[in-house]
């Protein structure tokens, strides 16, 4: 291996701690969803539930605790995190495990962070007690051109100018998460591109030189192209030049394969799943790797949908083909996104477990950092 660096990017769902008052509706133990993950339990013989986090149950919002998680990232050649990023009623949500943990933790040179706006709706997803009912927004993610200029100007001001803020061609990077809502709360195609001219324009008079615009990669989804009625429609290839993007990236597997299958026939897709997009979008893809699949911890009852032998020498595998990509495309920042740091709830984490250790990490430093085997 080349002594080439890369950006190996691990997504944060800041959800474990009880610091943040509107989490107690979902999980009123005051831990956050750590009272799930604490209390899933094995579905079917051959699941590999229930699963302890060898770092213990701890809260993510105290700068001690990811001081810890910091050293051990970057040891392990994870050095940027991409924390979820939430807004609802007008307010943020979720904020205390960046405020008040990464931002306090005083090793917060070692990891870069940037920001995905989680703009999804809320559901009962994250109530096992309510988790099997459908359709029940309790928050809508939606905003209007008012709202959007509100959360820009927040976001500027609060993260994009720290100094260990994530950057492509010295231009923050901020990705969205839901085009669709996005585009539904703004009123379509052209108001969309107004405001994110906006938020470019807002973002240098704030003394920034841009901002890089990233968008969640689904599948190849058709948008409402007006936000309304939706008489007219538009693929995501259609759209993010229009739209202004950046770049690509994805979030999860699940989004766009079938993952109730063994993680090699998985990652053949996925290599296929880059191709098509590097082939006909003319903005860049960084290619992602998701650990796995499995939210049965969310749910009393089971729900298909497990990814089966994603052991940590599989998904080694699946992070040699992420830096095979890379490689052959050398005019593109080094950067890979990994689900995730610790999506426990999903099954999809580095963080080490009583399972396979710190299998996931050691899979990680050895294809990025060239150490081990």
């Amino acid at each position: 291996m080349s002594n080439k660096s890369y950006d190996v990017a691990a997504y944060i769902w800041p959800a474990y701690t009880g610091d943040e008052q509107r989490t107690l509706m979902f999980w009123p133990e005051g831990m956050g969803e750590w009272q799930t993950v604490k209390r899933a339990a094995r579905k079917y013989p051959e699941h590999n539930w229930p699963r302890k986090p060898l770092w213990g149950y701890v809260n993510e919002a105290d700068p001690y605790i990811m001081e810890m998680q910091i050293e051990a990232a970057a040891d392990h050649g994870v050095n940027v995190f991409i924390y979820d990023w939430y807004w609802y009623d007008k307010r943020p949500f979720l904020e205390n495990c960046l405020n008040d943990g990464y931002l306090k933790a005083r090793n917060n040179d070692k990891v870069k962070f940037y920001l995905m706006w989680a703009n999804h709706n809320v559901n009962h997803l994250w109530d096992i007690r309510l988790s099997h009912q459908e359709g029940n927004i309790i928050w809508d993610a939606a905003v209007d051109r008012a709202e959007f200029e509100r959360i820009a100007d927040r976001l500027i001001a609060s993260y994009f100018k720290h100094p260990t803020y994530y950057t492509i061609d010295g231009k923050p990077v901020f990705m969205i998460y839901d085009l669709a809502n996005l585009l539904r709360g703004l009123g379509g195609v052209e108001q969309t591109r107004e405001a994110f001219d906006w938020f470019r324009n807002r973002a240098v008079e704030a003394g920034l030189p841009g901002l890089h615009l990233q968008l969640t990669m689904w599948n190849e989804r058709s948008f409402d192209l007006s936000g309304v009625d939706g008489d007219k429609t538009a693929t995501t290839l259609e759209l993010v030049s229009p739209l202004g993007f950046d770049s690509l990236t994805h979030y999860q597997f699940v989004h766009f394969t079938d993952i109730d299958r063994d993680y090699n026939e998985i990652m053949a897709d996925v290599v296929k799943e880059w191709e098509r997009i590097d082939e006909h979008y003319d903005i860049p893809y960084f290619p992602h790797i998701s650990l796995g699949w499995d939210n049965n911890p969310r749910y009393e009852a089971f729900r298909p949908g497990v990814v089966r032998n994603n052991t940590p020498d599989n998904v080694r595998k699946g992070f040699e083909l992420a830096r095979s990509f890379l490689d052959a495309h050398p005019e593109l920042p080094p950067l890979v996104t990994v689900n995730s740091w610790n999506e426990w709830t999903e099954t999809s984490y580095l963080q080490p477990d009583d399972l396979y250790g710190y299998g996931y990490l050691e899979a990680v430093k050895q294809v990025f950092k060239g150490t081990g085997k």
